[in-house]
């Protein structure tokens, strides 16, 4: 049985490798993203390794798009929300517009993608979402106020829609990495810890997909550093924080 699934952001990062990573004779893939070029090289890998593949040039901003494009497709079992950028505070204060992108691609494209796929899953009995946040979603950043707050949107959604959909046979998944390779971080100009390579960060994400896990939250040094700050009173956590690098 050919096993479907649907994935936004497929043209780099983790988006990239997942498609990659499941891709085989007993799949077809339906990648989205916002750049032609490196949606085909994706393509062409994945049909290399035996996948049907479906790419499609779109952007989660457009909601009716998003709804009218899933409604269209015959058959999905899995719908991955991967789409979004970061930004940071290192030149200055984050400005409007900047926020205002952040936010529309992490949680509206976010919502454009699992709200329609929720309802495709509903209609046929069963299904699985999995949102990809991060551990910056369990403590606001100085150095990344809009991502931080827009992924925490997501996950703490994310973990409702779960307990919501639950009853009606759909699983819904949060990811949580820590720092992986991907455009993103590439940009980043300090250390990062415990940073992870996109393939094996893959297979942890993939592997908790499988388990059905609530929250994938990885590296386990890192998942714990994040949880423990977000337990910590605001004022202590706040002398800590204060300190750390910006992007």
């Amino acid at each position: 049985m050919v096993k479907s699934i649907l994935i936004t952001g497929a043209t780099s990062g983790i988006g990239k490798a997942l498609a990659v990573y499941y891709a085989n004779n007993d799949t077809k893939l339906y990648l989205l993203g916002r750049n032609i070029k490196r949606l085909e090289e994706v393509k062409q890998i994945c049909e290399e390794k035996g996948a049907m593949v479906e790419t499609r040039l779109q952007d989660v901003r457009n909601s009716q798009q998003m709804q009218d494009y899933i409604g269209s497709l015959e058959n999905i079992d899995l719908v991955i929300a991967n789409a979004g950028v970061s930004s940071g505070t290192s030149e200055g204060l984050e400005q409007g517009e900047t926020i205002k992108e952040v936010f529309d691609i992490n949680v509206y494209g976010v919502l454009n993608t699992i709200t329609p796929a929720a309802d495709y899953f509903k209609q046929k009995g069963a299904g699985q979402i999995v949102i990809i946040s991060s551990l910056a979603s369990y403590r606001g950043m100085a150095g990344s106020p809009a991502y931080c707050a827009s992924k925490a949107a997501v996950r703490v959604y994310g973990e409702a829609l779960r307990d919501l959909l639950r009853p009606l046979n759909i699983k819904v998944n949060i990811v949580c990495p820590g720092f992986v390779r991907s455009g993103i971080t590439d940009k980043n100009k300090f250390k990062m810890p415990f940073f992870m390579e996109t393939e094996k960060a893959v297979e942890v994400i993939a592997k908790g997909i499988k388990k059905n896990k609530a929250v994938i939250a990885f590296p386990f040094p890192m998942a714990f550093l994040a949880w423990f700050m977000m337990a910590l009173p605001t004022s202590v956590s706040s002398l800590i924080t204060r300190f750390l690098p910006k992007k």
